[in-house]
């Protein structure tokens, strides 16, 4: 049986609702912070779960 999705049951007058409330709430400013800091997560998520380190860097120290 197939499970119903959240944004199936919303109409376009409760996704701008919810849009007005968000931007209530967080004020214009604040949300593309708010976004930039989701895509930098979710971005570090990603190479983490790839297994690649943006810490280290390919240069070996030689001596």
């Amino acid at each position: 049986m197939l499970q119903p999705t959240i944004l199936a049951g919303l109409g376009t007058t409760e996704i701008i609702l919810i849009i007005v409330a968000i931007l209530l709430l967080f004020g214009g400013k604040k949300i593309p912070e708010l976004m930039r800091g989701l895509g930098k997560g979710m971005k570090e998520f990603k190479d983490g779960k790839d297994g690649v380190d943006s810490t280290s860097d390919n240069t070996t120290n030689k001596p």
